[in-house]
């Protein structure tokens, strides 16, 4: 059976970092308490696994193995299993991953490489060169002429700036077609033709879209964060769409450092989300109580015009606290239950209609 190794650091105290460690492989696979786990089936190709703990600066690096069917060879999936609910908790970083030979088949990597990149240049046997078209605020015109200087200067590479989007003063077809023209008046003119990269952005739709558009017009590179699309659509976007080499750009990269309350609270349901889901104070990431309310209120509260998200607290969510939860979040919210329905084995039933029964319960007294 292949196996997707994946190393986390553990900060604190090494002394439970077993356990720690443990809970992390259940949480990217089974998601269920390891009583619930009976199946011979599932103990078996699907449950994670810890191979190694070992005490480092204060901390720990714990080695997880993941069967590699949990991943569905899916690039989604992939960081689901990888570090999905675990991104969640402050006091672990995912380090590494040994990724087996049926996912990289998956995957694919680079469609074109270094290879690719000093054929489409033309250049061998040095480091290439690269330059920015940009501010923002400059219209096609003015950005054009910096590409065809830049050319004339002979550089290798000329990529849009992160920052250029679709703007109304600069808009993208405009614009690429007007640097385009550039390329190619400078290259009639000396024979070298520099390689313009068009930034791709937006939804997945526009940014299909525009690499149709760029690819039209003649560009021979593109360029997207991957991080602003979401590291899916890239993968689709160099794997399966874009027939020309792709750059990627670390914009957005340092997200993690977004506050809870602004994350889930208030960029989600400006995004268009019509509930969120996100870590209670009762569950096991320790999620402040002051920040579960903040993060509530600012998805239901008046806020331009925008129609409030449904708040949905998962991860903690018991029989035994229902009433207590539907108390502090009210009745605009959703309580989102898991493994715990699961721990009397031939209850599951049961279980369920009785968390139903005290949430609505509690709910009439909200």
């Amino acid at each position: 059976m292949e196996l997707l190794r994946v190393t986390y650091r553990l900060e604190g105290a090494p002394d439970d970092a077993e356990a720690r460690a443990e809970a992390i492989a259940r949480e990217h696979t089974v998601e269920v308490p390891r009583a619930v786990v009976r199946d011979a089936f599932i103990e078996r190709e699907i449950l994670g696994r810890v191979e190694r703990v070992e005490p480092v600066d204060g901390a720990a690096l714990a080695t997880v193995a993941y069967p590699v069917a949990t991943t569905a060879h899916d690039p989604a999936q992939l960081l689901n299993v990888l570090f999905g609910m675990s991104s969640l908790r402050d006091d672990v970083r995912c380090v590494d991953c040994e990724v087996p030979p049926s996912l990289l088949r998956a995957l694919g990597g680079p469609r074109f490489g270094v290879a690719g990149l000093r054929e489409a240049t033309g250049v061998h046997g040095r480091a290439l060169t690269c330059t920015a078209a940009k501010p923002m605020g400059h219209g096609p015109k003015a950005l054009a002429d910096l590409v065809r200087a830049f050319a004339r200067a002979g550089l290798d590479v000329v990529k849009d700036d992160q920052g250029l989007a679709d703007h109304p003063f600069c808009p993208f077809e405009d614009r690429v077609r007007a640097c385009l023209a550039a390329v190619e008046e400078v290259a009639d003119e000396t024979g070298h033709r520099v390689l313009y990269a068009p930034n791709l952005i937006g939804t997945p739709d526009r940014v299909w879209r525009q690499l149709e558009f760029a690819r039209k017009e003649g560009a021979r590179a593109v360029m997207a964060s991957p991080m602003l699309l979401g590291l899916p659509v890239f993968w689709e976007l160099c794997r399966e769409r874009s027939d020309v080499p792709v750059l990627a750009h670390p914009s957005f990269g340092g997200a993690r450092a977004f506050a809870t309350e602004l994350l889930f609270g208030s960029l989600l349901r400006l995004y268009g989300a019509d509930a969120v889901i996100f870590v209670g104070y009762a569950g096991r990431f320790g999620t402040p109580r002051a920040t579960c309310r903040e993060l509530a209120d600012r998805l239901r509260r008046p806020w331009g015009g925008l129609a409030p998200s449904l708040p949905v607290p998962g991860g903690g969510v018991e029989l035994e606290n229902a009433a207590e939860l539907v108390s502090f979040y009210g009745r605009d919210a959703m309580l989102l239950v898991g493994g715990s329905l699961q721990v009397e084995e031939g209850a599951v039933q049961a279980r369920s209609r009785a968390f139903v029964e005290a949430v609505r319960e509690a709910s009439r007294g909200a």
